[in-house]
């Protein structure tokens, strides 16, 4: 992992009840990623739905940017112990995907990938119904390729590892696979609230 700029301090009264145990309060955005980050070309961009190998639908930069945007405004946590209160995001949510598809939700678990190859696991519930999107702006600007741009996935309530940066499909599965962290021991659902941050957790 890399990381820079992580300055943690003891959660102050006023955040009661926001900090999950074991988390240090940041008010810089730390950066970690599994390796390099690649330089996307939003001219060649595109994000794909599929179930297994089939693709249900797709969109270029341009046509993704068309789609209804929401805004969140979320804490977020990281499985390296620091989090990050009072974040906005804008994007387009996976309900809005699902609808411009002309789909439901096809099956109980997806795997988000990644640019670089990378991938995590998420359960279909945690993404739909409001609670996930797929991020194109951070803090009123463009999401910044360090922090997942141009575009990521945005599961705030889960460990942060689960909001995919560099986010290019999602791949509805019949099974809860694992992707990339899990592979190599992380937790295969990430609760901040419940501390699961490794297998066994």
């Amino acid at each position: 992992m890399i990381t820079r700029g992580f300055k943690g301090r003891r959660p102050p009264p006023e955040t009661s009840g926001r900090i999950p145990p074991g988390q240090s309060l940041t008010t810089d955005f730390p950066v970690l990623s599994a390796g390099p980050t690649p330089r996307v070309d939003l001219a060649s961009w595109s994000f794909t739905l599929k179930v297994g190998p089939k693709r249900l639908a797709s969109w270029n930069w341009d046509e993704f940017n068309a789609l209804p945007q929401v805004e969140v405004h979320a804490d977020i946590h990281c499985v390296t112990k620091w989090s990050k209160l009072d974040t906005t995001w804008r994007g387009v949510s996976i309900d809005e995907l699902l609808s411009a598809a002309g789909v439901a939700a096809p099956t109980r678990f997806l795997l988000a990938h990644s640019y670089d190859g990378y991938s995590t696991n998420v359960p279909t519930e945690d993404v739909v119904g409001g609670k996930g999107i797929i991020a194109l702006t951070y803090g009123g600007e463009p999401l910044a390729p360090e922090h997942g741009g141009p575009a990521r996935l945005l599961v705030p309530h889960l460990y942060f590892w689960k909001s995919a940066k560099w986010v290019n499909a999602l791949q509805f599965t019949e099974r809860d696979e694992a992707g990339f962290w899990e592979l190599r021991g992380y937790h295969m659902y990430g609760d901040p609230w419940r501390e699961q941050r490794y297998t066994g957790d």
